[in-house]
């Protein structure tokens, strides 16, 4: 065969040979990816391949340990690479060579460099493999930097309105309005909150539904429980309030989830819409509708009226006082905004405050110090949430000055009106079609300081017993009684008033 056929078919084969390798680089860059990749081009050049970036760190996982002596030979060729501003550079040095190539990619970002070091002698094909590969590598990481940046974008986002509730439920509503305007859509003056739990693992795609059916509400992921969303909807005055909104009946919210509804609610008292919304869905739990709205309540902070407010505030006045002596201590509206936390989700504060439970544990026993209470007393903590109701922002709540007294709280607790609210409280548990098991294990269990075991050690019940009883009693009450925020305080209250005045309460 004459020479120069030889020399055409080696070349044409050549060429189907490097045409197959792209074409199965392209496969690899969209099956899987940059790692993938990698690992296929070294063990078709024969070389460690990775990818650096302009600093020489790795910007890519290595498939194998890499040693120093190749390790230096790279950042080097990367290093003459950048500052010399080179398409490619081979380097060879004591009998390793490194060829380095930067991946093709938009301006303003900055693309890693291809990077190959060889122990061996290489073929002429091999600088054309890798310049090949750079255009499968570069669409690749395109597309990972891409999906990274729409993930950062969500995070940001998801923080953001974290971050807007977190303000929200403070009764920060000013400040929650002026970050919120960078998202969409606007904070209405009204609203209703909407809590829903649903089944593990479904939240994610609820959350993308709700977000595009409720277009005018906010839809926040609750940092608390993991199976919970909040909604914040505009309560148009034109709606009519016996009707749910459209977004309620999506395919998603039918399949196995519970809705809580609030009453209508201004944006300063989200915290008290949060409180209605999940005592509601405490209800909901036991609905065949699986959705239930708030049954009206007076606060006991307004029925008790301006001298609570009065009493509260001399109640929490050694925390209003407290200066933090190092810059990394706690000052007083921090200590009350965690006890506040505290008492609404007890030990998952800490995923609602993003602090350690060691600094939860720390900034409660300072409390604990400055008021001289035992936190593990019910009678206490149901003390410090009233008090904290009454000065809480945006109450309706205000002090009176007077030369007088301040009443204590066992005083304002056997005012005639309070007395009243105290009875309605326990009024569906006196039905005479209720045994009345049910409202003693609940008055046992408030005695107790609502905890299960010395309750059902009391009643010779078992736990589960007990937990029952006090579901049971969830159902008639409409409120939530086993999981923070609980109705407990309130009831605890309300006990203690119908104590006082030596009164039981009257059946339904």
């Amino acid at each position: 065969m004459h020479r120069s056929d030889v020399h055409a078919r080696t070349a044409a084969a050549a060429r189907v040979r490097r045409a197959d390798d792209v074409l199965e680089m392209q496969r690899l860059a969209r099956r899987g990816g940059i790692p993938v990749l990698l690992r296929r081009l070294a063990a078709r050049a024969g070389a460690d391949v990775l990818l650096m970036d302009s600093a020489g760190a790795m910007a890519s996982p290595l498939q194998a340990p890499l040693g120093d002596a190749e390790g230096d030979l790279a950042r080097r060729a990367v290093r003459e690479l950048t500052v010399r501003g080179l398409k490619s550079v081979t380097i060879d040095h004591d009998g390793l060579t490194c060829i380095a190539l930067p991946l093709d990619g938009p301006r303003g970002v900055c693309m890693p460099v291809l990077a190959a070091v060889f122990s061996q002698p290489t073929t002429s094909e091999v600088p054309l493999l890798l310049a090949d590969a750079s255009s499968a590598l570069s669409l690749s990481w395109m597309t990972e930097h891409t999906r990274q940046q729409q993930c950062r974008l969500k995070l940001a986002d998801a923080r953001m309105r974290e971050a807007v509730m977190h303000l929200l439920m403070n009764g920060q509503a000013t400040v929650a309005r002026q970050i919120a305007g960078t998202l969409r859509p606007a904070l209405p003056a009204t609203i209703r909150v909407y809590v829903i739990e649903g089944p593990p693992g479904v939240r994610n795609q609820v959350v993308e539904e709700l977000s595009e059916a409720a277009e005018r509400a906010w839809v926040v992921p609750c940092p608390v429980y993991a199976h919970h969303i909040f909604v914040l909807a505009p309560a148009d005055s034109e709606a009519d309030p016996g009707h749910a909104p459209q977004w309620t009946r999506s395919a998603s919210l039918k399949a196995g989830c519970c809705i809580g509804v609030s009453d209508v609610v201004s944006l300063h008292d989200t915290a008290t819409g949060y409180a209605q919304a999940f005592h509601a869905l405490a209800a909901a739990r036991h609905r065949t509708e699986r959705q239930s709205s708030f049954t009206s309540n007076p606060d006991l902070a307004l029925t008790i009226g301006p001298e609570l407010a009065t009493w509260a505030r001399g109640f929490l006045a050694p925390v209003h006082a407290h200066r933090a002596r190092r810059p990394q201590d706690p000052d007083g509206p921090e200590l009350l905004a965690t006890l506040a936390s505290w008492l609404n989700f007890s030990s998952r504060a800490t995923a609602h405050l993003k602090i350690h439970r060691n600094t939860l544990s720390a900034r409660l026993a300072a409390i604990q110090k400055l008021l001289d209470l035992d936190l593990d007393r019910l009678a206490d903590q149901a003390a410090l949430a009233l008090a904290l109701r009454a000065i809480a922002p945006g109450s309706s709540a205000h002090p009176q000055h007077s030369a007088g007294l301040v009443p204590s709280l066992d005083e304002l607790l056997q005012l005639p009106h309070v007395t009243a609210w105290a009875d309605r409280q326990f009024r569906p548990l006196c039905a005479p079609v209720i045994p009345t098991c049910i409202p003693d294990t609940l008055a046992t269990w408030l005695r107790l300081d609502a905890r299960i075991a010395p309750t059902a050690l009391a009643l010779s019940l078992s736990t589960s017993a007990v937990r029952k009883r006090l579901a049971r009693s969830e159902s008639l009450l409409q409120r939530s009684l086993l999981r923070s925020p609980s109705a407990v305080h309130d009831l605890w209250l309300a006990q203690r008033s119908l104590d006082l005045t030596a009164r039981k309460p009257a059946p339904a």
